[in-house]
């Protein structure tokens, strides 16, 4: 049985029969309301409402219908022991949803947070085997001229894509990357270049990022090129024809050089050159003649006549190897053309110069070319040096023609063309069983020993 009402004057006594239809019609009715609400309580939950001002409107009905009324009686009469089963107020339903939806809210932004880790563990995992991946990009240093054009409010994105449709660079990446190695992101500006069609993303850089933007010739000069291949070089780059240059080259005596000198040949000194757009030939071609006399003088070499002989070695010594053994090979010119009594006779006997001396670019020298001694530079039929360079040489085979290794080796012979593997030997029988591994590898690779 219930618990009777107090306090109200209006109650039914307990155990009356109208006492059992008064209680079972209050709490019908107050059931009756209360599913109605919660009904509009499901078409509008999500909708804004002012807590501080809601409250369960079957409190306030019977608040407004019985002013005797009061709160704690509400309370005992819906929440006592019956049959129905005691239900939430709305403001419990309303705060429970929104709990359920912070609960889901902090459950997604802790998912997205776990993904955004586990992408950036996959790319730090990964990002050293793309680190071997290179842009493409051309060995250079090119060929032809292009007149490139930074326009105002150009970015390294867009010189990039028009350095690639020009042909000037094999990818945009490579430009990218020299670029920011240069750190000349922001250094770009405006102006007007002369470039090269397939140039090395870092050579395009270096005229794109001169100090000036003022207009400049630009020419990218091969280590040991000969003075022909120079000369050429220097026209195409600056558009002065080519007979300016060879007629001022085949007067060395305008340059200081020495009387053995029947050229520049050798004094050329190779690098990349950005000369003044009024610069003439004269201009251009003492400018790289002064550059080749700093690098003997630095190197200790100061007498023209010294200057004249180590440019002639080095010359020889970048055509019979590379810069792994210039010293070595050094070493070994000095003790044939030093000793009458060696293994040689005092002959350098080097293909290279008998090569220079016909005019041709080979590694093969007839036995009738080699006994030509009307070829000045037949090293083979004339004992020692050849009478001048057969090239222009970089400061390595200088300070190597300068500071020859002490060796006992008279011979050499590079094996492998591709990777300039060199073979040595203090004797000619030693020295042939090298050659014969030479010419294994010239029958194993058609084509690269011409």
């Amino acid at each position: 049985m219930s618990e009777p009402y107090r306090g109200r004057a209006d109650a039914p006594h307990e155990g009356d029969q109208g006492a059992a239809e008064y209680h079972e019609g209050r709490h019908a009715g107050a059931y009756a309301e209360y599913y109605e609400a919660e009904q509009q309580e499901a078409s509008f939950h999500d909708a804004p409402y002012d807590e501080a001002a809601y409250d369960d409107s079957a409190y306030h009905e019977a608040e407004v219908h019985d002013p005797e009324f009061h709160e704690s009686d509400y309370h005992a009469e819906v929440h006592h022991d019956e049959p129905y089963a005691p239900l939430p107020s709305r403001r419990s339903s309303r705060v429970s949803k929104r709990v359920q939806k912070r609960r889901r809210s902090l459950a997604f932004f802790v998912v997205v947070v776990l993904f955004i880790g586990v992408v950036l563990f996959a790319v730090q995992a990964i990002k050293p085997m793309l680190g071997g991946m290179k842009a493409a990009d051309y060995p250079g240093p090119g060929t032809g001229a292009v007149e490139f054009v930074i326009p105002d409010g150009a970015t390294g994105r867009t010189v990039a894509t028009d350095l690639k449709a020009k042909d000037v660079v094999a990818s945009e990446q490579a430009f990218l990357d020299a670029l920011t190695a240069a750190d000349g992101t922001a250094a770009l500006q405006p102006g007007t270049f002369n470039l090269k069609t397939q140039m090395k993303a870092s050579d395009a850089v270096t005229v794109l990022l001169a100090v000036s933007n003022e207009k400049v010739h630009y020419a990218a000069v091969a280590q040991n090129l000969r003075i022909g291949d120079t000369l050429a070089v220097l026209a195409e780059g600056t558009g002065i024809p080519e007979t300016e240059f060879e007629k001022l080259a085949n007067q060395p005596a305008l340059f200081g050089l020495p009387a053995q000198a029947k050229n520049l040949e050798g004094y050329l000194s190779p690098g990349e050159y950005r000369f003044p757009i009024e610069l003439d030939a004269k201009g251009i071609l003492t400018q790289m003649v002064e550059a080749t006399k700093k690098s003997l003088t630095d190197t200790g070499i100061k007498d023209p006549a010294d200057q004249y002989r180590v440019l002639t070695i080095a010359s020889i010594i970048e055509f019979e190897g590379n810069k792994a053994n210039y010293a070595k090979i050094s070493g070994a010119i000095e003790n044939r053309i030093n000793n009458a009594n060696g293994e040689t006779g005092g002959r350098l006997e080097s293909d290279a110069t008998v090569a220079y001396g016909l005019g041709l670019k080979t590694y093969n020298i007839t036995a009738e070319q080699k006994a030509d001694k009307s070829n000045l530079y037949n090293t083979f039929a004339n004992p020692g040096l050849p009478v001048g360079p057969i090239g222009s040489p970089g400061i390595e085979a200088i300070v190597a023609a300068a500071h020859p290794e002490t060796n006992p080796y008279y011979f050499w012979v590079t094996v492998d063309l591709k990777t300039g593997e060199t073979l040595y030997a203090a004797t000619f029988a030693e020295h042939l069983v090298n050659v014969a591994k030479y010419t294994a590898w010239c029958e194993a690779n058609a084509g690269e020993c011409k």
